[in-house]
């Protein structure tokens, strides 16, 4: 039996990939939350401008929809982007009960801003991989991200 350092994990967590990727999205949660941090943002707002950048003007609950990001938390992160004047909210001209959702020109250059720290953010945490490897893992990693959506969806139907 090997003496371990201190903080070494047991050998038969390290060949799991359950606990392998519970570990680096760790690593990513914190790189990610630093990074934005750093630039005067939170990950919310990436997913809220990224979605209206894509998709156009939306409700709140087609935001929160599309984005992830719930709808108990949603209002506070349009304030927050709306008191920065990166979205602009206005009612729905169908049904005014709703609020219709537009990013700003301000917006898309926050979006192009929090582009460009995710892509250092991303090669920071990828930094062993190759170019190649990079590929290879995004790819599985959303392969099977793919599948288990495939089977929370059907399960809940």
């Amino acid at each position: 039996m090997q003496t371990p350092s201190d903080d070494a994990p047991p050998a038969r967590l390290t060949t799991l990939p359950s606990w392998l990727l519970t570990q680096t999205a760790t690593h990513a949660h914190r790189l990610v939350s630093e990074g934005f941090t750093a630039v005067h943002a939170r990950g919310y707002h990436y997913r809220l401008l990224a979605a209206l950048d894509e998709y156009g003007p939306a409700s709140q609950a087609a935001l929160g929809r599309r984005s992830g990001i719930h709808l108990s938390d949603m209002v506070a992160t349009i304030n927050e982007l709306s008191e920065r004047q990166l979205v602009e909210r206005e009612p729905d001209p169908t049904d005014r009960r709703r609020n219709v959702i537009t990013i700003t020109p301000d917006g898309r250059r926050q979006l192009r801003l929090l582009d460009k720290q995710l892509t250092r953010i991303q090669d920071n945490l990828l930094a062993p991989l190759s170019p190649e490897e990079r590929d290879e893992l995004t790819r599985l990693l959303a392969r099977v991200l793919d599948h288990h959506d495939r089977r929370s969806t059907r399960s809940d139907g």
